[in-house]
C-alpha cells in the first residue's frame, strides 16, 4: 500500500512538475507574441495617420482640379489618389461615412 501511494505521489509530482514547466514556456510565448501584436498595432496607426495626411495634402493640393488625366502628372496624380482612397477604405471605411 505504501509503495503505491509512493508511486502515485512521484508520478503526480513529475506530471506537475512537467506541466508546469510548459506553463511557464507557453506564457513566455504569448508574452512575445503580444508584443509583436503591439508593434503591428503601433505600426498600423502609424501608417494610418501618414495615409491621412498625404491624402488630406493631395485634396487640398487638388482643389481647383488642376490636375486632368491626359498628361503624365494628372495620371500619376489620379494612380496615387486611388492608392490612397483604396488604402483608406481598407482602414477606415468609406470617405462618405466621415463627412
Amino acid at each position: 500500500m505504501t509503495i503505491t501511494l509512493l508511486l502515485i505521489i512521484i508520478v503526480f509530482t513529475i506530471s506537475g512538475g512537467y506541466f508546469g514547466y510548459r506553463a511557464y514556456i507557453l506564457a513566455g510565448l504569448l508574452a512575445d507574441q503580444q508584443q509583436y501584436i503591439d508593434e503591428l498595432e503601433f505600426t498600423y496607426s502609424m501608417v494610418l495617420d501618414k495615409t491621412k495626411e498625404a491624402y488630406e495634402e493631395m485634396k487640398r493640393i487638388d482643389t481647383v482640379g488642376a490636375f486632368q488625366s491626359d498628361d503624365e502628372s494628372g495620371t500619376t496624380f489620379l494612380l496615387l489618389k486611388q492608392v490612397i482612397d483604396d488604402l483608406y477604405k481598407e482602414t477606415n471605411g468609406t470617405q462618405e461615412e466621415e463627412k
